[in-house]
């Protein structure tokens, strides 16, 4: 009769609490310190994040570079002078056409972020993804890396390597620093997807899919099953979360600002949450 009673409390207790949800601060902490920099990824892990999301580019001399665009963007950065990037120059600077030397005179933190107003601002470089590595794994040698490879065919030999070699310098790196049961790599482009799992078959793979496109039709396109499924958020709903979890995928939507929308993919029942308010995330779950 007691081991009865303690099964049943268990079982009460397992249902009632909140399914453990991966807390992935987008670009590090995009809506509290500039995007994709040191300290962005250093305040993540301080808050509490299980993962850090970032994006990489490289450079002419085959550098692996933190950064969303394979370009500066004049939307957050400054000229080497400290200076506005003209219009007219707005995809002036490409990194793949610049040496990392030169792609680190730039300051990516000083300018006010429109979209982002209440960002703290600094003068910031876009970093190694080394230099990450080595941060991250000194704060929380347990921190998690979602690492998103920005590529498409119009990019190759231009703004990025083909994917071949992007692959092959990214995994160099993860392999180097022996964080690679700890990284998933994710991408938009399905040739990417395709040579990580040619390069490095165990690798966790992401599906990234754009709000202007349908997860199944994406998924048809590749000729494995991903680990995980990452849609822009609103492309969910509690059943098609419910299915995919099914089929053994896990469901990571992006990108999730608002703390309702947060609770909404929580009541989803979703694996994981890349939010640029990791804060604001961490407050839903308590």
């Amino acid at each position: 009769m007691k081991q009865s009673i303690i099964l049943i409390v268990a079982i009460i207790l397992m249902n009632c609490k909140q399914k453990e949800v991966d807390i992935q601060g987008h670009r590090g902490c995009r809506g509290l310190l500039p995007e994709n920099s040191l300290p962005a990824f250093k305040k993540a892990i301080e808050l509490g994040v299980n993962t850090l999301e970032m994006d990489l580019a490289i450079s002419k001399d085959n550098k692996v570079v933190v950064s969303h665009e394979p370009f500066i963007d004049r939307t957050y950065c400054l000229d080497f002078n400290g200076e506005e990037i003209l219009k007219e120059d707005a995809l002036k600077y490409k990194l793949y056409q610049m040496d990392y030397d030169s792609i680190k005179l730039f300051d990516c933190g000083s300018k006010l972020h429109k979209r982002f107003p209440n960002q703290e601002k600094m003068k910031v470089y876009k970093p190694l993804l080394s230099e990450v590595f080595l941060l991250s794994e000194d704060i929380n040698p347990n921190i998690k890396y979602n690492i998103e490879i920005k590529s498409e065919p119009e990019f190759d030999n231009i703004y990025t390597p083909e994917p071949k070699e992007f692959v092959s310098l990214v995994l160099n790196e993860i392999n180097k620093y022996k964080v690679f049961n700890r990284t998933n790599l994710q991408s938009f482009d399905v040739r990417v997807l395709e040579e990580i799992k040619k390069q490095a078959p165990t690798m966790a793979v992401a599906l990234l899919v754009d709000e202007n496109e349908l997860i199944d039709g994406k998924l048809k396109e590749l000729s494995f099953k991903p680990e995980i499924i990452s849609p822009y958020f609103k492309l969910l709903s509690k059943e098609e979360v419910e299915r995919y979890q099914k089929e053994n995928y896990q469901i990571i939507p992006w990108t999730v600002n608002q703390a309702k929308d947060m609770q909404k993919m929580l009541d989803f029942k979703v694996d994981g949450i890349i939010t640029d308010y990791p804060d604001v995330l961490i407050d839903v779950l308590k």
